[in-house]
């Protein structure tokens, strides 16, 4: 304590043997020092307090897309706000980063936060603009715009940058040089909706960052400062981007990252960025996609941890990609076959011609559907041949005979009706010319599905998801017409009736209420046939024997069936039975699959699997428990399987007579178009009354599809449209695509089951006479049926006159034998 006094009273005599000019320096530059502290005191009091925490930047997770992947794996869609695509610093070009360092930030490496030469040189510089209105400059750091885009606001005040200095050296505490860097590479807005020096790698080029020449990674750090001042694509922004770009050159060597040699070459390559209009886009799954965005939507939301457009997650969907092309190929054929012939209804768009005019047409967006169809401008009509201008800025000719489709109502072709400005699709033919084609105003949706699991292999929605997102294959509800008689069938089956019961095809009416009156009942074609069995009814799609077997049956229990089926919700009465009431394709198609699976109860299934951006699952659409599934080796015994715990929504030897009857739709039914694909195949057409809408639904023992043709404001669509020839000649284009490859496996037959052969007319048993007949049309079939209720045995014998078996009557049968057997 001596010793401390003893050197405060040494100070204090030396500072008093200074001279008095001295001890005034000293005592302002004291106050000078006090002053300062007290400042940047009140300065953290007014600012720093209140601040976020810069340490939360070491679990900063920028907002990423969320990818959607196709059941084989591949990359098929993504969902986002912000194009951003994450890289870490280990895997950023070093000459990358030099060029944004160069451009941004000289000294970044080596500063503490903040540059105070840069933040004084720019405080001069306002200090001379105040009163001109110019925008303040700033002396902003990499860290610093760091600071700014994660934890601040983009408000242009000296508040701000206060609260960015005082940040940004909390940020520098928190965080290493690299970590910072990477921050800001990942989150920096570089123009195209691209966020991030990789997204902007392939908007600007098409190609990743590890790609890019010295020029081109050169330009992507002129970027940051206004991305739509140095937009290459018009003629001031190239100007401006090249000026910008080669002094980025320049900087890069005077701070060492390439040589002045290299710098030179660099800026004397040009700017060529693609095209955004030229890159193509597959538009293959558009529906499917949407309809897995607002799945996800309603289970994790938009934003957040798990959120589509922030989670960056990663869907594995259950779409097969080439039965994807092969449904919307033949649906979108379907469309055109119905909608050509019935004549040009003339342009639905058109533009204004003179300079822009590619653009205002890319604006257009015209729904084209097909990979060869192009949206056109006519540009010009001389003579017999139409100038056509296309969306990138190219030309193309279609001659008057190209355009000769007739104007609907009218009978003209189409050619005198086009003028300069209309937009058309066309489709390029042999020679170099086009031809002119027409977007259909009838609608439908398809839906392909796996039977053992549900999966969704395949869906559309309409033509193209351009001209509408309402997806007509889950949205639209529809009367299914025939197609639900099936279910009919499966309740009067669950009732006592057999494939075999016989049922009369005769006039049906019935009393509904005294204001209603008497309702009577008609067959498609018109006409009876009289006594038939069950298996012919449903073959040939008879409306009386279906109402006349619901009646029995009691449409109660006939609503019940399908409801458990997860078709629809419908009222007891008997137009329900003939596909009155409303469903989705999706619903109906999911039910044929259940009849194929046994009954089992089952959902439509979009994705199989969810994983956060780490990679950990988050959700799996198959989550029943298997016992040594994960064992690390095989002990010897049998493979472990998951348990199958899904309940029956009808029973198993049921579903398997309903499959076994509509495998002879197609055999020899409404459905005979499909026979020769010559597979074991089941499936049921449906016209509803109108006809407003056509429908099939079936497949095989491993893919059922459904799909149905019609307006969206429902209305007549000709006698001559039915379901068996226009909505299965769509299912038997996509079968030969999608199927060829596929194993031909007959359907299973379910447990209890018992195969009878049966005179196929008649419904009676067989025996005797075991010549197997493949003839569709052969008079003794093998029936299914449930034990104990197969029909009486009747012989068939061999009539060698006839050269075929012929059935003896129950009498005739019971004389020859002696008795009752």
């Amino acid at each position: 304590m001596a010793r401390l006094a003893q050197i405060l009273g040494d100070l204090k005599s030396r500072f008093r043997a200074l001279p008095r000019w001295a001890r005034v320096l000293s005592y302002v530059a004291g106050a000078a020092a006090l002053f300062g502290v007290l400042v940047v005191f009140v300065a953290w009091l007014i600012f720093a307090r209140g601040l976020p925490d810069a340490a939360q930047l070491a679990e900063y997770e920028p907002p990423l897309p969320s990818h959607v992947r196709a059941a084989d794996g591949t990359p098929f869609a993504s969902f986002a706000r912000e194009r951003r695509i994450f890289l870490d610093y280990e895997q950023t070009p070093k000459q990358l980063v030099g060029a944004f360092v160069s451009a941004e930030d000289k000294t970044f490496f080596t500063h503490p936060g903040i540059d105070l030469p840069g933040i004084f040189q720019a405080a001069i510089t306002n200090l001379k603009a105040m009163g001109t209105g110019k925008r303040p400059v700033g002396a902003s750091t990499i860290t610093q715009q760091v600071a700014k885009n994660l934890l601040l606001t983009n408000e242009v005040s000296y508040v701000r940058k206060v609260k960015e200095i005082f940040l940004a050296r909390r940020i520098e505490q928190a965080l290493t040089k690299p970590e910072i860097i990477e921050l800001y590479l990942n989150q920096i807005f570089l123009g195209r909706s691209a966020y991030g020096v990789q997204a902007a790698s392939f908007a600007y080029f098409n190609k990743p960052v590890e790609e890019l020449s010295l020029a081109q990674t050169a330009f992507l750090a002129v970027l940051p400062k206004a991305p739509a001042n140095y937009n290459p694509s018009t003629e001031k922004g190239r100007v401006r981007a090249l000026a910008r770009r080669n002094w980025v050159l320049g900087q890069m060597a005077e701070n060492g990252y390439v040589t002045a040699a290299q710098a030179r070459a660099a800026a004397a390559e040009p700017i060529v960025v693609v095209n955004r209009a030229e890159i193509p886009r597959d538009r293959t799954g558009d529906y499917f996609i949407e309809d897995i965005r607002r799945e996800l939507v309603e289970k994790y939301g938009e934003e957040g941890e798990h959120g589509i457009y922030t989670g960056g997650l990663w869907v594995r969907s259950t779409i097969n990609p080439a039965m994807q092309r092969a449904a919307e190929m033949a649906l979108r054929d379907g469309l055109v076959k119905y909608d050509r012939p019935r004549g040009w209804r003339g342009v639905t768009d058109k533009i204004e011609l003179g300079e822009g005019w590619a653009q205002r047409l890319r604006a257009v967006n015209l729904p084209v559907g097909y990979d060869d169809w192009r949206a056109a401008v006519v540009l010009e009509k001389s003579g017999g041949v139409i100038s056509l201008g296309f969306e990138d800025g190219t030309n193309g000719r279609m001659s008057a005979q190209n355009a000769s489709i007739p104007v609907r109502g009218v009978g003209v072709p189409a050619f005198q009706r086009l003028a300069a400005g209309d937009v058309i699709p066309v489709k390029r033919v042999a020679g170099g010319d086009y031809t002119l084609r027409q977007i259909p105003d009838i609608g439908g949706g398809m839906v392909v599905m796996e039977v053992s699991t549900g999966r969704v292999l395949a869906m559309v929605g309409g033509f193209d998801a351009r001209r509408s997102q309402y997806n007509r294959a889950t949205q639209a509800m529809r009367q299914p017409g025939s197609a639900i008689k099936p279910f009919v069938y499966a309740a009067a089956l669950d009732n006592g009736y057999t494939p075999a019961s016989v049922v009369v095809d005769a006039p049906y009416c019935v009393f509904q209420t005294r204001s209603l009156g008497t309702k009577c009942f008609r067959n498609f074609s018109g006409g009876y046939a009289g006594p038939q069995t069950m298996r012919w009814g449903l073959e040939q799609s008879r409306n009386l024997m279906t109402v006349r077997l619901a009646y029995n049956t009691g449409m109660d229990k006939v609503v019940e069936t399908i409801d458990q089926m997860g078709i629809a919700k419908l009222s007891p009465v008997l137009s329900m039975s003939l596909g009155a009431g409303e469903t989705t394709v999706m619903k109906l198609t999911n039910a044929y699959a259940m009849l194929a699976n046994g009954g089992k109860r089952q959902s439509p299934v979009l994705y199989d699997l969810i994983q956060d951006r780490r990679g950990r699952t988050i959700y799996r659409a198959d989550a029943r428990d298997c016992a040594g599934c994960s064992a690390p080796d095989w002990d010897g015994d049998a493979m472990p399987r998951p348990a199958d715990a899904r309940p029956q929504a009808m029973d198993a030897k049921t579903a398997y007579q309903v499959v076994h009857m509509l495998e002879g739709v197609v055999q020899r039914g409404t459905a005979v178009v499909l026979r020769d694909l010559n597979r074991p195949m089941f499936g049921k057409t449906g016209t509803t009354n109108g006809p407003t809408n056509v429908w099939f639904v079936g497949g095989t023992a491993d893919v059922v599809a459904g799909l149905y043709l019609g307006f969206d404001e429902p209305k007549n669509m000709g006698g001559y449209a039915q379901g068996g020839t226009l909505a299965a000649p769509v299912f038997k284009q996509f079968a030969i695509a999608a199927l060829k490859d596929a194993p031909k496996r007959p359907f299973e037959i379910s447990p209890g089951v018992r195969m009878v052969r049966i005179d196929r007319r008649s419904g009676k048993r067989v025996y005797g006479g075991w010549q197997v007949d493949t003839d569709p049309r052969a008079a003794v079939i093998w029936e299914a049926f449930k034990p104990e209720s197969e029909p009486r045995r009747v012989a068939a014998a061999y009539d060698p006159f006839a050269k075929a078996e012929v059935v003896r009557s129950d009498s005739e049968f019971l004389q020859s034998t002696g008795g009752i057997y």
